[in-house]
C-alpha cells in the first residue's frame, strides 16, 4: 500500500512537470500558435500557459463573492471546475490572492494579484532602485527589491498562503503547486514560489508569471534558478514592466537581473510567436531586443489574448474594502458551497471559515 501511494505521488508530479515541459494538446482540441524553441531542450506548453494566465487574470476580479463561488466573468474556459479553497485579502496593503485545486491539472493553484492603482504609469514610476539583503539560508550576497520582498514576507500573504497550500496538499494527495501572478503579482509570486520550494521541495513547486518586473540582483537570480527550476516568465511584445528596475549588462553584479526562463510573446510577420529564450534570464534576442523608446504600458495589460488587469481602476483600498463588505454580507445566507470548505482570510479582521 505504501508503495502504491509513493507511485501515485511520483505520477502526479510527473504530470505537472510534463505539462510545463511539453507542447502536447489534450485531444488536439485547440490549435497552438507558432513556438520558436531555438533548438533549446526547454519546450513551451501553450495550453497550460493559457490556463494559468486565466488564473492570473481572475485574481484581479473585485467581486469577491463571484470569485469565492468561481462564477466570475473570468472564471471559465480552461479554468472551469476549479475548486476554491482560500481567498486572502489585505485591504490596508492592497493585496489579494487565492488558493485552490485544478483537478484537470492535478495541481494546487496560487494566484496573487498585481497593482491596483488608477493608472499603470503611476505604479511604474514607483519602481525605485532599492535593494535589501535577503534573509534566506545559503544565499550569500543575494539582494532583492525591498518593496516586493516586504509585500509578500511581511504581510498576511505568506502565512495565509503557506497554511492554505499545506492544507490543500494534505487533502489532495500532496499535489504539486503552480504559483502565478501578473505585474507586481508576478514579483510577489516569485517570493511565494521560493518560499514554498523551501518548505515543500523544488520538484513540487512551479512558477509561471506574466509581465513581472525584476526582483533581485544576479546572485539572487542564480539561487532562484536552482531552487525553483520549473519557472516560466512570460513577456509580451514591448511591455515596459519586465525592463524595470533597470539591468545594466556592464554592471551585472551591481544591478537587478531576471532569472530564467523567459518566453517572449510577439508578432513575427503578422503571426503570434512564443520565443523560448536562453537560460541567462537576460537574453538580448528576446524582450530586451526592444529599444527603450518603444517600450509600452499598453502591452502590459494583455497576455495571450487575455485581458489581465483590474476590472475597476478605483483606489485599491476602496475597491477591496467594498468587495470585503459585500462578501461578508453574502457568506451567512446566500452562498452554497456544496459541502466544501473555503477559508476567507481578511487582514486586520477575523479569519472566517465556511464549511
Amino acid at each position: 500500500m505504501a508503495g502504491q501511494r509513493w507511485v501515485g505521488k511520483v505520477a502526479a508530479a510527473a504530470v505537472v512537470a510534463l505539462l510545463l515541459l511539453s507542447t502536447a494538446l489534450p485531444g488536439g482540441a485547440r490549435r497552438e500558435p507558432d513556438v520558436n524553441n531555438n533548438g533549446r531542450s526547454f519546450v513551451f506548453n501553450y495550453t497550460l500557459t493559457k490556463a494559468v494566465v486565466e488564473y492570473a487574470a481572475a485574481v484581479y476580479m473585485t467581486d469577491l463573492t463571484a470569485l469565492y463561488t468561481w462564477t466570475c466573468s473570468r472564471c471559465n474556459d480552461l479554468t472551469r471546475g476549479f475548486e476554491m479553497t482560500c481567498i486572502i485579502v489585505d485591504v490596508q496593503n492592497c493585496l489579494q490572492a487565492f488558493v485552490g485545486v485544478d483537478h484537470n491539472l492535478n495541481a494546487i493553484i496560487v494566484s496573487i494579484r498585481g497593482t491596483q492603482e488608477n493608472s499603470i504609469q503611476n505604479w511604474i514610476k514607483d519602481l525605485i532602485w532599492k535593494q535589501v539583503k535577503l534573509n534566506y539560508p545559503n544565499m550569500p550576497n543575494a539582494k532583492v527589491h525591498i518593496g516586493f520582498y516586504s509585500s509578500y514576507n511581511n504581510t498576511v500573504l505568506r502565512p495565509a498562503i503557506t497554511n492554505a497550500v499545506r492544507k490543500a496538499r494534505k487533502l489532495h494527495g500532496h499535489s504539486d503547486v503552480i504559483v502565478t501572478g501578473h505585474s507586481m503579482g508576478g514579483a510577489l509570486a516569485s517570493f511565494c514560489a521560493l518560499d514554498l520550494a523551501m518548505s515543500f521541495g523544488s520538484n513540487n513547486v512551479h512558477l509561471m508569471t506574466f509581465g513581472q518586473p525584476r526582483v533581485g540582483n544576479a546572485a539572487f537570480a542564480s539561487y532562484f534558478a536552482q531552487y525553483v527550476p520549473y519557472t516560466v516568465r512570460m513577456t509580451h511584445e514591448r511591455d515596459i514592466v519586465p525592463h524595470l528596475p533597470p539591468y545594466f549588462f556592464f554592471l551585472p553584479k551591481l544591478t537587478y537581473k531576471h532569472f530564467p526562463r523567459e518566453v517572449w510573446e510577439h508578432e513575427v510577420d503578422g503571426n503570434t510567436t512564443y520565443q523560448v529564450c536562453d537560460g541567462s534570464g537576460e537574453d538580448p534576442n528576446c524582450c530586451r531586443s526592444v529599444f527603450a523608446l518603444f517600450w509600452s504600458a499598453s502591452d502590459h495589460l494583455t497576455y495571450m489574448g487575455v485581458e489581465i488587469a483590474a476590472d475597476d481602476w478605483s483606489t485599491c483600498r476602496i475597491v477591496l474594502g467594498r468587495g470585503v463588505e459585500q462578501l461578508k454580507g453574502s457568506l451567512p445566507n446566500n452562498i452554497v458551497t456544496s459541502g466544501r470548505s473555503v477559508d476567507v482570510v481578511i487582514a486586520d479582521d477575523d479569519t472566517l471559515q465556511i464549511d
